[in-house]
This record gives structure tokens, C-alpha cells and sequence, in this order.
């Protein structure tokens, strides 16, 4: 199967001066290596807690191992990046371009994503070394392409620093969920706690009207941020703030999981079957408690409720008599009222309160949940090639968040950011706000 997928590999080729729907500017190639080196950095002191047992945790379907997030993302730049630019290339070892494709059909087979966790060799250590390599390749790689392949060059290692950003995020989300299983509770590290203080939530109006949704900019971009287009929306509401756990909290003692009439049909038949009665992370002892990546804590109340599902959030606001904004209400509403950004920050790795009144907590702390489907915008076509495969095909049966989270890396996240997970996904950092 590897010598299969090496040979596919040998005949394919990223011929599409077109990488994303966006065009962005094209810098030099000193910016381009401090870019790079700056997001492999990162990822170094995220892992730096973690034991090599630790990395080998895979604790479901959904999540990956430390160790795979690692050897993965430096797959991407080998199979995107060096195979095409790099002269006198040849691959680091040929089985890893089996063993670490994530779901790229036009590369090759993949090994099954949810036996990630059985593969113990090669090593942590055996990793690593392969990220040097992929390191080294890419300095030259970077500093000797032609000045004719370079704007191509640079727009796929800029698509490789930002899908190593989100594969950080990972890392950080899939480690919790896997620590959590743990009976001893343990850190990922020590955080820093503030006494928790929410300011009382607000109704915010805005007027209707013909907007533009999508980005227009001359930064890097997803090619689902786009093509921009002019949408008409009717007045609307949002809540000045995110839901809280003292909120959300009511609404579980009010029956909320128990009386169907809140629910859709699929969040209640998932209710059920999975015996759902809190959000993820949460316990009952005595007084309410979560597992955070600081360790086993008594629940502050007014942080943003987190890990709750489509479902929970759509059954909430129903409960609560409002709805769930639109992605396009939510967009619009943010570009002028960004007021705090709690973003990726080692020191807090979970959500803040926020005590400042007027449109708060947009960007960072947890995704929002959207009440929109996730689909193309109009005349939405997907990139020739494997690197078309990068969001399109995703189109089906999963819902839009915004903003960010505060595990999100500070130069990832915009306005125009489209994430997208299934309804029932809890173990990222989704929350919400109501809209009206």
C-alpha cells in the first residue's frame, strides 16, 4: 500500500497558480522564514509539558495523538511544499506518507484515523528528528527557489503555517479531552485563575440592510472566507456577551435535557442515547466542578459556558426564548465592535469572564455556535488539485462557529473565519450568545 501511495505522489503535482480564493500580498523571503519558524517554535513549547506517553494518547474517534499532530503537520509542507520545490528532493522515510495523511483522497490511502493512537513507532523521538529534517528542507527549500516559483512557494507554505496553527489548537483540545479520562485529573500546566466577574447581558440592535460577507483584504485567507457577496439581512438583536455557567446552569436545573419540546430532533435523539445531562468536562460533587487544562477546579460561574454541542446551544436558546445568530449577523456585527481579545495565551488556557459592557467577547475565549449550515458562498469553487480537498468537501452536515477560542493562536483568527464541526462536537472549545 506505501509503494502505491508513493507512486500517486510521484504524479501529482500542485500546478495551480490559483491556491486560494483570495489573492493576498506576497512578501519577502526573510518574512517568509521568520513565519515559519516562528509557528514550528510554538508548537515546540506546547508540546514541551507533554511525556512521550502522553503524546501517544488517542482518547476517541475525533481527537489524534500529541505525536501525530507533530509528524503531521510536517507531512504537509514535505508532501505540498518540498515535493514540488525542493531539488534533488527525496521523502524523509516513503511509509509516512501512508501513515500521516489526514483524509487527502488525491494524495493516497490513509491509515484509519481512529487507530492513530495504536501506532507507537516510530518514536516521539523518531518524530522529532523528522521535523528537523522537514525544518532544515524548508530553509533551503525557501531560500533557493526560482523567483519565478516563489509567489506559488509562498502562498503554500503560508496555507502550511496556517494549518499548523489549527493543528496547535488541536493538539491543545484532543490533549484535554484525553487527560480528562485520567482519574488523577492531571495538568497540562499550571494557569493562572481569576475570580470570575460577568457584566449583565445587554440586547444590542442593528439595523438591516445589504451587507458584504466574505473577506476582501490582502492577507492570507481560506478559500471558504470567499468570494465575497452582498447579503440582505433584516434587522436583528445579539446579546452583549457570551452565555455563562451560571446560565447555563439554570437551565439544566429548570429540566432543559429532559423536556424534548427545546430540542431538534437529532439533538434530542443524541441526547438520549448518549445520556446527556451537562456540558462536557462538567461534575457534580458536592458543588459543580470541570476538568481544565489547569487541572480539576470548582466551576466559576460567570465564564462562558464551553464544550457544549450545537445541540445544547440551539436547545438553550429556545429555552431562554431567543435563537442563535447567523453567521452572517455575527459577521457583521464584529468588524467595529471587537472590544476583547483572549486568545491562545500559555498562562490562561480557558475562557475569561467579561465584565466591560457594549458587543464583548467576539473574538476569543470559545467558538461560537451559528444557527448556519456550513456551505460554499456563492460562486464557491474549490481549488483544482489536493489542496482543493483542504474545506470544500466538508460541505455537508456541519455547522458554522466564529471567533475563536482561547486556545486559538493571536494571529489566526478574523471576522471572516469560517470553522466547522458536526452539531454534536463538544471537546473543542465551542460556547455561544443568543441573538434575537
Amino acid at each position: 500500500m506505501t509503494v502505491d501511495a508513493n507512486s500517486k505522489l510521484r504524479g501529482i503535482s500542485v500546478a495551480n497558480d490559483r491556491i486560494f480564493q483570495q489573492l493576498f500580498d506576497i512578501g519577502t523571503r526573510e518574512q517568509l522564514i521568520a513565519n515559519y519558524k516562528k509557528v514550528r517554535e510554538l508548537t515546540r513549547t506546547l508540546v514541551a509539558p507533554l511525556s512521550p506517553e502522553d503524546q501517544q494518547l488517542q482518547s476517541m474517534d475525533d481527537a489524534s495523538p500529541t505525536k501525530w499532530h507533530l509528524a503531521h503537520t510536517s507531512w504537509f509542507f514535505e508532501i505540498f511544499v518540498l515535493k514540488d520545490y525542493l531539488e534533488g528532493y527525496g521523502p524523509y522515510t516513503k511509509e509516512f506518507a501512508y501513515l500521516y495523511n489526514s483524509y487527502y483522497q488525491s494524495i493516497g490511502p490513509q491509515y484509519d484515523r481512529p487507530k492513530r493512537g495504536v501506532i507507537s513507532r516510530p518514536s516521539v523521538d523518531e518524530i522529532v528528528g523528522y521535523r528537523k529534517w522537514t525544518d532544515e528542507k524548508m530553509l533551503e527549500c525557501i531560500a533557493n527557489v526560482s523567483d519565478r516559483d516563489f509567489s506559488k512557494l509562498y502562498s503554500l507554505v503560508t496555507l502550511g503555517i496556517n494549518h499548523e496553527q489549527q493543528h496547535q489548537e488541536l493538539l491543545l483540545t484532543d490533549i484535554k479531552h484525553a487527560f480528562s479520562l485520567n482519574p488523577l485529573y492531571p495538568k497540562y500546566k499550571e494557569c493562572k485563575r481569576e475570580k470570575s466577574v460577568s457584566a449583565p447581558l445587554d440586547w444590542l440592535s442593528f439595523d438591516g440592510g445589504q451587507f458584504r460577507i466574505g473577506y476582501e483584504g490582502k492577507n492570507f485567507s481560506y478559500d471558504n472566507e470567499g468570494p465575497a457577496f452582498d447579503m440582505l439581512l433584516q434587522p436583528y438583536q445579539l446579546a452583549s456577551r457570551l452565555v455563562t455557567n451560571r446560565e447555563f446552569l439554570a437551565f439544566i436545573e429548570d429540566g432543559g435535557y429532559e423536556n424534548p419540546t427545546f430540542w431538534l430532533s437529532d439533538g434530542w435523539y443524541w441526547v438520549n442515547r448518549g445520556g446527556i445531562k451537562k456540558p462536557l468536562y462538567w461534575q457534580k460533587e458536592g458543588k459543580w466542578h470541570y476538568y481544565t487544562l489547569g487541572g480539576y477546579l470548582p466551576i466559576e460561574m460567570d465564564e462562558p459556558v464551553c464544550h457544549v454541542s450545537f445541540f445544547e446551544a440551539d436547545a438553550f436558546a429556545r429555552w431562554s426564548g431567543a435563537r442563535l445568530p447567523t453567521e452572517f449577523e455575527w459577521e457583521v456585527a464584529c468588524p467595529n465592535s471587537i472590544s476583547q481579545k483572549h486568545l491562545l495565551n500559555l498562562d490562561c488556557l480557558h475562557p475569561k469572564s467579561e465584565c466591560s459592557h457594549g458587543l464583548v467577547q467576539m473574538i476569543g475565549d470559545v467558538w461560537e455556535w451559528t444557527s448556519s449550515p456550513y456551505t460554499g458562498f456563492p460562486n464557491f469553487n474549490p481549488v483544482q488539485g489536493p489542496i482543493g480537498e483542504y474545506n470544500g468537501k466538508f460541505m455537508c452536515n456541519q455547522i458554522v462557529l466564529k471567533g475563536g477560542s482561547c486556545v486559538t493562536p493571536l494571529d489566526h483568527i478574523r471576522s471572516t473565519y469560517r470553522n466547522f464541526f458536526p452539531p454534536e462536537i463538544r471537546w473543542q472549545f465551542c460556547g455561544f450568545r443568543l441573538a434575537k
